[in-house]
């Protein structure tokens, strides 16, 4: 059976890419969408920045993935290049005052009456996440949301993985614990008609 580009591991996309088949880089964005506007939430705290540095991370992670030496893992590297984007955004918005996130913004899901809870509860997970500060934030979102090991958020952030484990359980403190089992499917969905934009708009800057 042959296999679906879904399918296909992180390294063999790149060789592809590499090697001419540019319209696979596609698959690379929808596979990382959700990670990169999470970690772009959390750091930059709007969903208009957040989109605007997840282009230009893919566009640069484009522009250098010859360069990609495979030493970490793909999705590391990729994170590593979103995360400097969100920084050099961020110093670049220094001067501009930045209002508290508005949850109106983050979420984007069905609202039938019985989901109305749902929804409520929703953003309020969503506001006490984004009032963690940023280094607890980043680390709970990558440990607890994205599902990556201690190690791979160490690499990711570039700490050692004591703090990780630090700032995790401070992260988990300041949070209400009765709310924790539902962060994790409720928290900065990015959902289809987002990924589809963004897709469009990488993809069509490629191509010029």
């Amino acid at each position: 059976m042959i296999a679906t580009p879904d399918q296909v591991s992180d390294q063999e996309l790149v060789a592809r890419v590499l090697a001419g088949e540019k319209g696979l880089f596609e698959t690379i964005i929808r596979r990382y969408n959700q990670r990169l506007y999470r970690i772009g939430m959390s750091v930059l705290n709007s969903d208009t920045d957040a989109e605007d540095a997840m282009q230009n991370a893919y566009i640069k992670a484009y522009e250098h993935l010859a360069g990609f030496e495979h030493r970490a893992a793909f999705s590391t590297w990729l994170t590593r290049i979103m995360l400097n984007q969100c920084y050099e955004q961020k110093r670049k918005n220094r001067h501009i005052a930045a209002p508290l996130p508005s949850t109106d913004n983050f979420m984007h899901m069905d609202t039938p009456a019985n989901d109305l809870v749902n929804k409520e509860l929703g953003n309020v997970l969503e506001r006490a996440v984004a009032q963690l500060p940023e280094k607890y934030r980043l680390v709970f979102v990558l440990r607890e949301i994205e599902d990556l090991s201690v190690r791979d958020t160490s690499e990711t952030l570039e700490i050692e993985e004591s703090n990780v484990k630090v700032r995790l359980n401070r992260a988990k403190v300041m949070l209400r614990k009765s709310l924790s089992g539902y962060v994790k499917d409720h928290v900065y969905g990015f959902h289809l008609s987002r990924c589809n934009r963004i897709v469009s708009n990488v993809m069509g800057k490629l191509r010029r």
